[in-house]
């Protein structure tokens, strides 16, 4: 497969990876661009692995995570200035928004510990290794990333739906 057979086949997917990972769909964008003018000269060696999109993702965690002091100004300036809510018509629109926020605030490592076990369902054991760090590390960040986002939401509207 050429890199311009993968780009187009796989475009789409890694920008919602990467747009999962950082909580930000400008940030995904410029992250997977960089990523992709990255491994294009390198392509031939990418391109000939089993899994050259595995390989392609873990470009794009390393770039994220390298990329962290960028992230934290941003976060920095969104809690002063929080987005305005996409569609505030219903209740449960406004509390999706408000915990994308959450997250949003959370540390880079925490926020794609938590993205990775929650939205794509890896195991901590393949976390640990995308992200070359312990098991406990990992489990260790998804427990801090938990305790923060529990003491910052406001759980009540959502036990109310339950009942």
């Amino acid at each position: 497969m050429t890199f311009e057979e993968f780009v187009a086949a796989r475009l789409p997917a890694l920008l919602r990876y990467a747009t999962v990972l950082a909580g930000d769909p400008h940030q995904a964008e410029d992250i997977v661009q960089d990523v992709l003018v990255k491994a294009h000269p390198r392509w031939a060696r990418i391109g000939s692995l089993d899994l050259p999109e595995s390989y392609v993702r873990r470009m794009i965690v390393n770039e994220l995570v390298s990329t962290r002091r960028r992230v934290t100004a941003r976060l920095r300036r969104e809690r002063v200035h929080p987005p305005d809510p996409v569609d505030d018509r219903t209740e449960t629109v406004a509390q999706r928004d408000a915990l994308v926020r959450l997250i949003r605030a959370l540390p880079t490592r925490q926020r794609i510990v938590i993205a990775l076990r929650y939205l794509e369902d890896m195991a901590d054991a393949d976390i640990a290794e995308l992200l070359d760090c312990s098991v406990a590390t990992v489990r260790s960040q998804a427990s801090r990333a938990l305790v923060s986002l529990r003491g910052t939401a406001t759980l009540e509207p959502l036990k109310e739906q339950r009942r």
